[in-house]
């Protein structure tokens, strides 16, 4: 009997010690992530006056790539990656809504984690960061460029990124991934109508960002 349970204890010790992180692990992940903005509308200025028109950002979902090296069972630092995002902006006139331009950015975002001790293959985690969102390929759609709209900018974006996830492993190399982090971004929008009126929006995109992944530890 006295056997039995201390085969017993040994199993279940070496079960939570193969799903225990350790210092020098680093787990690559890939998988969708949605970059899902605010519901907020930015005032559009013409020559520094409220245009009375509103500008907003719609979502988008692309591969997203994460890269977490472990310092110990508990701190690890996490590299958020993804292929291109690529958004709608749209124009609100009223109740009549647009397509005014698009634009796509990349939202590198270092953060550092800290993993809750679960004993289990359930772990749990939180996070926070920085974020440098680079925009890019900025245009309007044909529609507002035939009426006059030209030299779209959008500013780059420095902030901070907060979140929180689980890691569930499926065995000591491989695991799924489920995450859902905000992030502090916003951007001067720039443009001229007519090639002479000068807009501007600033545009708080500040979007909560989900991820489900896949995930293997080397």
């Amino acid at each position: 009997m006295k056997k039995n349970i201390l085969t017993l204890a040994l199993l279940s010790s070496l079960s939570v010690s193969a799903f225990a992180h350790q210092a020098g692990d680093f787990v690559v992940r890939a998988g969708l992530t949605n970059v899902n903005p605010d519901n907020n509308k930015a005032a559009v200025l013409l020559d520094g006056a409220d245009s009375g028109l509103k500008a907003s950002v719609e979502d988008n979902t692309q591969l997203g790539l994460n890269f977490v090296y472990f310092y110990d069972t508990n701190w690890a630092v996490e590299v958020l990656a993804a292929t291109p995002f690529k958004h709608d902006i749209k124009l609100h006139a009223g109740n009549d809504v647009t397509t005014l331009a698009e634009t796509s950015h990349l939202p590198p975002t270092l953060s550092a984690l800290y993993y809750f001790d679960s004993n289990s293959a359930f772990k749990p985690y939180v996070g926070a960061g920085i974020n440098y969102t680079i925009f890019f390929k900025d245009s309007f759609t044909k529609t507002y460029q035939d009426a006059g709209f030209s030299d779209l900018d959008l500013s780059s974006s420095f902030g901070y990124a907060l979140q929180v996830g689980a890691d569930y492993e499926i065995d000591n190399k491989w695991s799924l991934n489920a995450s859902a982090r905000y992030i502090d971004i916003s951007t001067d929008a720039s443009f001229k109508v007519g090639g002479t009126t000068k807009g501007k929006a600033t545009v708080d995109i500040d979007p909560i960002v989900f991820s489900l992944m896949v995930g293997y530890k080397f």
